[in-house]
């Protein structure tokens, strides 16, 4: 297993065919992911059922409910992020972000029909996410070698889809035994939440301790690199041109007059694809850079965008899904991987934070703003904007993202 000083001097030699193995953490935090995963999936699947035909909400209040759902995370992650920092903490931090998202299970199912309850219900799942994910990430990024972050990141992205695969099936199954009861929904999701929460304790190591350096702001420490400057305004400007996946579902269930009980099983095909994927677009990462993977990824996106304004079909379905997939494969893990390494190891959950509070904070204007434009000026004008928005970010993210950046692998001098 791969140690958090991988890469000093100090570190002892690797033996033969290190490199090639997966650090035993990135497995364990990856069992953790996938459990987690099927909990919180089979809440998102079926959410925009039960708040839209369910509850009657307009696309309008989807939009600001699915804006609070992906962008209350902002500030806890740098929250997050700065107490993982102090004493190598990062396990003790993401577990209280683990068990606050299962909680926020229990909120759902206390809350009724009441918008104002599920709505804080969801805010308390997305603050335990972003507490959460800067310290996994965090900790991702230090159990391995250096020089194959993406290949780390792939395999413990590929074990969180694999849960992110079996979540809706979950829910799928439970509302077909119940009769569409979705508080059996959420009371199976809170049990598996909980599971994910004592794989964590049980199997995950701590990070070592972190050198006693002088107190600084983490934020500003971070943002004093230009590189990592040029990546949080390419990922914040590119998150702002994005309408959320649930909006893309229910494009389709339209498009298809698909039966509600059906509508769990759309992000089935992207999470398989995502799956098979997530591994070798880490390979590739590592190989070729990671600037440009990061790119096709977003205009996967925009394609599936592109898919859409076309009449919808069973096909086009398959292609959304398929460009979905290889968006998040390509983006997701990727841009941790590219971010990570410019970052001193005793800060990087800290700097990761800021990474995923300035994409969070901009998928919130991006959700927010398609679902007004959605409910002012209708379905077709709003995926044209939509897309017109990404094709201008993706052109900018060319220009802004630097072409390559050394790594830091030693701590920064106090």
């Amino acid at each position: 297993m791969y140690l958090a000083n991988t890469g000093r001097p100090d570190a002892p030699p690797r033996p033969h065919g290190a490199r090639r193995r997966v650090p035993a953490t990135v497995i364990a935090l990856g069992a953790v992911s996938l459990v987690t995963d099927v909990s919180s999936e089979m809440v998102t699947a079926v959410l925009p059922l039960y708040l839209v035909l369910g509850l009657g909400l307009s696309p309008l209040q989807f939009g600001f409910l699915d804006g609070v759902f992906n962008g209350a995370t902002a500030l806890v992650r740098l929250l997050g992020g700065r107490l993982a920092d102090r004493g190598g903490r990062h396990k003790r931090v993401a577990g209280a972000g683990y068990l606050l998202s299962a909680l926020s299970r229990l909120g759902l199912l206390l809350a009724g029909g009441a918008t104002a309850g599920i709505a804080a219900s969801l805010a308390a799942d997305r603050l335990g996410k972003g507490v959460r994910t800067a310290p996994r990430d965090a900790l991702i990024s230090l159990s391995g070698p250096p020089e194959s972050p993406g290949r780390a990141f792939g395999v413990h992205r590929a074990m969180d889809t694999t849960g992110a695969l079996l979540g809706p099936l979950a829910a799928f199954a439970v509302l077909w035994a119940t009769a569409d009861a979705y508080d059996a929904v959420f009371a199976v999701s809170f049990c598996t939440g909980l599971l994910g929460v004592l794989l964590l304790v049980l199997y995950v190591p701590s990070a070592a301790p972190a050198p006693r350096l002088r107190p600084r702001p983490l934020q500003h420490a971070a943002l004093r690199d230009p590189a990592f400057r040029r990546i949080l305004y390419a990922a914040s400007l590119l998150g702002a041109a994005t309408i959320g996946d649930s909006f893309l579902y229910l494009l389709l269930q339209r498009g298809l007059d698909l039966p509600p009980a059906l509508f769990p099983l759309l992000p089935l095909g992207a999470a398989a694809g995502y799956l098979l994927l997530a591994v070798p677009a880490g390979r590739i990462a590592d190989r070729v850079g990671r600037r440009l993977p990061f790119l096709a990824g977003h205009a996967a996106l925009l394609g599936a965008y592109a898919v859409l304004l076309l009449p919808v079909a069973w096909p086009a379905v398959a292609a959304v899904l398929a460009l979905l997939a290889v968006f998040y494969a390509s983006t997701d893990g990727v841009l941790m991987a590219l971010a990570g390494p410019l970052l001193p190891a005793h800060r990087r959950a800290g700097g990761l934070a800021v990474l995923q509070t300035g994409q969070a904070l901009a998928r919130l204007l991006g959700a927010a703003g398609f679902g007004a434009a959605w409910t002012f000026w209708g379905q077709e004008p709003a995926l044209w904007a939509a897309a017109l928005t990404l094709a201008g970010a993706l052109a900018a993210a060319w220009r802004i993202l630097p072409a390559a950046a050394p790594a830091l692998d030693t701590p920064e001098a106090p």
